[in-house]
C-alpha cells in the first residue's frame, strides 16, 4: 500500500514504541499494586509491580551474565506464574527474544521449534523436568537450562546438563539493569504455530506489535486500574492473548493462576472468588467444563460484573447464557489467531442496537466474532478476492492486515502463499460481514462441509446442536460420500442425565428447527470424549480420519441415522 507524505509534524516520533516502556511506566505510576500468583502446593504468593520490576532487573543481569546477548532466542517452558510475568518483561527488555514453548506439543514438534528458532538457553519449571529431558538429546544447541524452583539444584544436576537455578541466579543478580532503548521493530517474542497441517510456522512480534497490542486489548476489554485480571490462557499461547501486557499498561492488579487442571476446576473458582477477578479470558475448552463445575456448587458464585473474554472457537449460546443465569458473569467474544497477536474482532452490542433487537437476537449476535477493533484492516472476498457484500449472507475468506499481523512466517519457504500482495494475512476462516460489521466465521475453510455443491457450517452445527439440554460437547465434520462429495457427521458427548435416553433422531429433530433436511446429518456417534489440539480447540483432522468410513459404501442419503459409542 503506498504512503503518500504530508506536511512534517513536530511529533518525537523517534521515540521508540518497545514492551520495557510499558514496565517503566507501570512502575513508576503503579508500584505498589499487587500481583498474586498461585504456587504449586496451592498457596498464594504475593508481591508488587516495584518487586516484579526488581526481579526483571536482576534476571536481565542474570542472562547477561550466562552470556545471552542482544537477538538471542530464549525458550520458556512455564505455567502462568509470577515468574512467568517476570520472563515477559525480562527476557525482551534486555534485548533477547522469548520462545514461547508450547508444553503440550509433542517431542519432534517441540524440538523442531527450539532448533528452528535457534534458542541456546531454557526456562523450565520443574514440574515439566521430563518434557525438558524428552527433548535434550534432539536440542543440541541448547547450551543451559534455567530450572524455576525453591529447592536445591543439586537436585537437577543429573537430570539436565548446564543446569542452574532461576531463583539462584537472581540471588546473585544486581536489580538495576541498563535497559537498551531497543529498536520497536526488533523481536520481542515468538509463537509457532501448532502445525497441524505441515511443520509448526514461526511468528515473530516485534515490540511495537506488542506495544500497540497491549493499547487495544486494554481499550476494547475495557481493562483499568481498578480491575483484577486473572491470567487463565495460557502464556505459552499467543502471548496469553495479551492479557498480562494490556493489564500493566493500565496498573491492573493481577492474578495468575499456576498449574490448573480441567479435573482440578475449583482451584479457579477459588480464585475468582478469593480474589475478586473482574477480567479473565480463555476457550469454550476451559469455561465450558468451568460452567458445569459451578453447576453442581451450592451456592453458586457470585460473579455480577465479571467480564469473561472467550476466544479460539465460537462460544455456545447455552454457555454465555448459562454464566449469565447462574453468576452474573457476561461472557465477550473475542477473535483472532496466533498471526494476529491475537485481537482481531470483538463483540459487544452496540448502544443503538439495544432497544431494537430482540432477546433471542440479542444472544444469537453474541456468538458472532465482532467488529473490527480500531487499528487494524479486514475484509472478506470471494474467490476472486472481490469484497462480498455486508449483508450477513455471503460467505466468502476473511483478510487481515494491520500493525500487530504477522507479514510472513520465520524462514518458512512456501508459505508465502498465505499473504496477498498488498499486505493482507490469509485467515483461511469462512465468514460473513452484516451491516453493523459484525464479522461471523461460518468454518475454517479447509472444515467447511462442502455437500451436494452447497455449503454447511460445521460451526453453526455444532453450536446448535449444543444448544439441546442434554448435550455438553459436539463436533461436527464432514466426510467423503460417493454421490454427493461430503456428508456431515456429528460426535455428540451427552451430559450425564442425557446418556441412554437421547438418540440420533432425537438430534436431527432438534436440528431441524434450524437447518434444512438435507444439511441434516445422518450419522450422529455418542461417545465419552472428542479429539481436542494442544490448544484446546477441536481436532477435526483426526476425527475426518477416525470416521472416514461412515458413508463409503453409500450412494443415496439413507432416511434414518445411526449412532456408535
Amino acid at each position: 500500500m503506498d504512503i503518500v507524505k504530508g506536511f512534517p509534524a513536530t511529533s518525537q516520533d523517534h521515540f521508540q514504541l518497545n514492551v520495557t516502556n510499558i514496565i517503566k511506566q507501570a512502575v513508576q505510576s503503579f508500584a505498589k499494586q499487587e500481583i498474586a500468583s498461585r504456587k504449586h502446593d496451592g498457596t498464594i504468593f504475593r508481591y508488587t509491580y516495584g518487586d516484579a520490576y526488581n526481579r526483571m532487573g536482576k534476571l536481565a543481569n542474570a542472562l547477561k551474565e550466562l552470556g545471552v546477548r542482544t537477538g538471542d532466542r530464549v525458550g520458556v517452558l512455564a505455567w502462568n506464574t509470577h515468574e512467568n510475568y517476570e520472563i515477559y518483561f525480562g527476557v525482551p527488555g534486555m534485548g533477547a527474544v522469548m520462545l514461547m514453548l508450547n508444553l503440550r506439543l509433542a517431542p519432534p514438534d517441540l524440538s523442531y521449534v527450539i532448533n528452528h528458532a535457534g534458542a541456546s538457553v531454557i526456562i523450565v519449571d520443574e514440574t515439566l523436568l521430563p518434557i525438558a529431558q524428552a527433548i535434550v538429546s534432539l536440542c543440541p544447541n541448547v547450551k543451559t537450562f534455567i530450572v524455576i524452583t525453591a529447592k536445591s539444584i543439586d537436585n537437577f544436576a543429573d537430570k539436565l546438563p548446564n543446569v542452574v537455578s532461576y531463583e539462584d541466579i537472581l540471588a546473585k543478580a544486581d536489580s538495576q539493569f541498563p535497559w537498551p532503548n531497543l529498536d520497536e521493530k526488533s523481536a520481542y517474542a515468538a509463537c509457532y504455530t501448532t502445525g497441524t497441517t505441515g511443520k509448526p510456522k514461526g511468528v515473530y512480534y516485534s515490540h511495537r506489535n506488542v506495544y500497540l497490542h497491549s493499547c487495544s486489548i486494554a481499550l476494547n476489554a475495557e481493562i483499568a486500574l481498578r480491575d483484577t485480571v486473572l491470567q487463565i490462557v495460557p502464556m505459552f499461547h499467543a502471548l496469553g492473548w495479551g492479557l498480562s501486557q494490556a493489564s500493566t499498561m493500565v496498573g491492573a492488579r493481577q492474578v495468575f493462576s499456576g498449574m490448573y487442571t480441567l479435573d482440578k476446576l475449583g482451584t479457579l473458582a477459588e480464585l475468582f472468588v478469593n480474589e475478586k477477578v473482574s477480567v479473565s479470558a480463555g476457550a469454550p475448552a476451559i469455561f465450558m467444563p468451568f460452567l458445569e463445575y459451578i453447576r453442581k456448587l451450592d451456592p453458586k458464585p457470585d460473579l455480577t460484573g465479571v467480564r469473561l473474554l472467550s476466544g479460539a472457537t465460537e462460544p455456545p449460546i447455552a454457555m454465555m447464557k448459562g454464566f449469565a443465569e447462574l453468576t452474573g458473569a457476561e461472557v465477550i467474544h473475542a477473535y483472532g489467531a496466533t498471526e494476529t497477536t491475537p485481537l482481531v474482532t470483538i463483540n459487544r452490542i452496540k448502544p443503538w442496537m439495544e432497544s431494537t433487537i430482540s432477546e433471542e437476537d440479542r444472544w444469537d449476535r453474541k456468538r458472532k466474532q465482532g467488529y473490527c477493533v480500531n487499528g487494524l484492516d479486514l475484509k472478506v472476498v470471494d474467490l476472486s478476492e472481490n469484497p462480498v457484500p455486508n449483508d450477513g449472507k455471503t460467505a466468502g475468506e476473511l483478510l487481515i492486515r494491520g500493525p500487530w499481523i504477522t507479514g510472513s512466517y520465520h524462514e518458512a519457504p512456501g508459505s508465502e502463499a498465505q499473504f496477498t500482495a498488498d499486505g493482507y494475512w490469509r485467515s483461511g476462516d469462512v465468514a460473513t460481514i452484516d451491516e453493523e460489521g459484525y464479522v461471523k466465521i461460518t468454518d475454517r475453510v479447509k472444515d467447511v462441509i462442502k455437500s451436494g455443491g452447497e455449503w454447511i457450517s460445521s460451526v453453526d452445527m455444532e453450536n446448535e446442536i449444543i444448544s439441546h439440554p442434554a448435550v455438553l460437547e459436539a463436533a461436527v465434520v464432514g466426510v467423503a460420500h460417493p454421490k454427493w462429495q461430503e456428508r456431515p457427521i456429528a460426535l455428540v458427548v451427552l451430559r450425564p442425565e442425557g446418556r441412554g435416553k437421547i438418540n440420533v433422531e432425537d438430534i436431527r429433530e432438534h436440528l431441524a428447527a434450524k437447518f434444512a433436511k438435507w444439511q441434516l446429518p445422518e450419522a450422529v456417534f455418542f461417545v465419552d470424549t472428542i479429539p481436542k489440539t494442544s490448544v484446546g480447540k477441536i481436532n477435526k483432522k483426526v476425527i475426518r480420519e477416525d470416521y472416514k468410513e461412515t458413508y463409503a459404501s453409500q450412494t443415496e442419503i439413507p432416511p434414518v441415522g445411526h449412532s456408535r459409542t
